[in-house]
């Protein structure tokens, strides 16, 4: 979030009527109107010229900036053109954060999952938070399913075929495995008691979180949420089965 302060000095620079509005956009927690707009940016030293018709502006954002049922909200391309054109920078608690998640990840042997961690980081250290969900949660299902397929694929199916009264079609890939729903995926792993009780709890709450962050919605996330979120992910997928 930008505070009135900076957003001061930066409405005053040579940038966009698109930049601004982003700019704008950042200083409020909720959705706001038009009208809020104009004002925050008179508070701000900067009056927003008549022929300017803000909501074509936003709307041809390309998704940097989102109208939801409260109002007008900057997107996460929003954040991040902000953040590459050094309006929004990286806040130093989150830097923190970040580096000892990258400690773990040195810990990892697996290339693959390497990259997929490290991405989900960079996109947590530029606020790319749903993005950040989304990837971490990606690479730790590709995880689990290597790891059936390797080890577990023969009482994998037997299960799944019991849960299914025999309309499971016998996996022998990943890819098959990934015909089946993710929570029920989660189900099996605990009764084969690959993953426990508890971990699978967290799990699930992972899982619901990749949910709300998968799609378009007024759903907010805190950078200690998407923190705990991937360590979450890095100790009990990441770091166990790679």
């Amino acid at each position: 979030m930008l505070d009135l302060s900076d957003l001061k000095k930066w409405l005053h620079r040579d940038s966009s009527a698109e930049d601004k509005l982003l700019a704008v956009l950042a200083t409020f927690e909720v959705g706001c109107q038009v009208k809020d707009i104009k004002v925050r940016a008179t508070e701000a030293g900067f009056l927003i010229p008549k022929n300017w018709n803000i909501s074509q502006i936003l709307g041809r954002s390309q998704g940097k900036a989102i109208r939801t049922p409260t109002g007008w909200e900057i997107g996460e391309l929003g954040e991040e053109r902000l953040v590459e054109i050094g309006i929004l920078g990286k806040n130093p608690a989150v830097e923190r954060v970040a580096v000892e998640l990258r400690a773990y990840i040195n810990r990892i042997k697996d290339e693959d999952t390497r990259r997929f961690l490290s991405e989900a980081v960079h996109c947590y250290e530029f606020k790319l938070y749903r993005s950040a969900i989304v990837m971490s949660w990606l690479g730790a299902v590709a995880i689990l399913q290597r790891k059936v397929v390797e080890d577990h694929l023969a009482e994998f199916n037997a299960e799944a075929t019991r849960r299914k009264n025999n309309k499971w079609k016998v996996a022998k890939s990943a890819d098959d495995l990934g015909l089946m729903q993710e929570r029920e995926f989660l189900d099996v792993l605990q009764s084969l008691s690959i993953i426990g009780k508890n971990v699978k709890s967290e799990l699930v709450h992972c899982l619901d979180r990749r949910n709300s962050c998968g799609h378009p919605n007024s759903f907010k996330l805190s950078e200690n949420v998407v923190a705990a979120h991937v360590e979450t992910l890095m100790l009990n997928v990441y770091t166990r089965f790679s």
